[in-house]
C-alpha cells in the first residue's frame, strides 16, 4: 500500500536518531543501519507515476505505447506500529565464495531496549507525547557449532505478569506508565532435558541467534 506522508515529518523518528551513536557490533548498531535512509539513483531510481501522468498523460492501453519516468528518491524502513513481543533474528552466516560461513563475533545487546529512534514519529499504536518505546529482554536463543552441525540452546526469563504486555495483546491498549527496568526475574538456561539457573551477566555475554522482548511503555 502506498500511501501519501507530510514530507516534513516522512523520515522523522520518535526520537532523535542522531543523538543514538551507538556503538559498533552492538544491537543498536544493527538496528540503526537495517533502517537508515537510502538514496534511489541511476538503476535504482524509482518509477514514478506521478511524474510519468505529467510528462505523458494518462497511461496508454497497448504496451508498446507504454512509457514511464524513473527519479531520484529517499527509502527508509521505520517501525509503524511497535509490536506487543519484540523478535530479533540475527543474520549469523555469509557468503565465502560458494560457501556459506558462520558469523560468531559476540553481538552486546541490553536488558532495555528503546526502540524510539527507529519508529516512525507518527507510530500508530504509542501515547502521545511518548518519546520512549521501551522492551525488556525475556528470551535468547544460542547457537554453537558450524553451518553444518550444531546445537541450540535458550535462555529465557522467570517472571511475574506483565500488565502493560497483557494490555496491549488482549485490549490493543498502549501502555502509558514509564517503566525503564527490566522485568524482575529468574534466569535459566535449557539445554535439551538440562535447566540451570544462571546470572544475567551470562546471559548478555552469550552469542545471541534470536532475541526475545516484550513491551514495557
Amino acid at each position: 500500500e502506498v500511501s501519501t506522508e507530510d514530507p516534513e515529518t516522512a523520515f522523522c523518528t520518535l526520537a532523535n536518531r542522531e543523538d543514538l551513536n551507538p556503538e559498533e557490533g552492538s544491537i543498536y548498531h544493527c538496528l540503526y543501519q537495517f533502517t537508515r535512509n537510502e538514496k534511489l539513483t541511476e538503476t535504482n531510481k524509482l518509477l514514478c507515476d506521478v511524474c510519468t501522468q505529467r510528462h505523458y498523460g494518462p497511461k496508454k492501453n497497448t504496451k508498446s505505447e507504454k512509457k514511464y519516468v524513473y527519479t531520484n528518491a529517499k527509502k527508509q524502513m521505520l517501525i509503524s506500529l511497535a509490536p506487543p513481543v519484540l523478535t530479533l533474528h540475527l543474520k549469523r552466516f555469509q557468503q565465502a565464495g560458494f560457501n556459506l560461513r558462520k558469523v560468531n563475533r559476540h553481538i552486546k545487546f541490553p536488558e532495555v531496549i528503546d526502540l524510539a529512534p527507529f519508529c516512525t514519529v507518527k507510530c500508530k499504536n504509542v501515547a502521545e507525547g511518548n518519546t520512549k518505546v521501551l522492551y525488556s529482554l525475556y528470551g535468547v536463543v544460542e547457537h554453537s557449532g558450524t553451518m553444518r552441525f550444531g546445537h541450540y540452546t535458550a535462555y529465557a526469563k522467570m517472571r511475574s505478569m506483565n500488565n502493560h504486555l497483557s494490555d496491549l495483546v488482549l485490549q490493543g491498549q498502549s501502555p502509558q506508565a514509564l517503566e525503564t527496568e527490566p522485568v524482575k526475574g529468574q534466569w535459566f538456561h535449557i539445554s535439551d532435558t538440562h535447566v540451570q539457573a544462571v546470572a544475567a551477566s551470562k546471559v548478555l555475554s552469550s552469542q545471541a541467534y534470536l532475541l526475545f522482548y516484550e513491551r514495557l511503555l
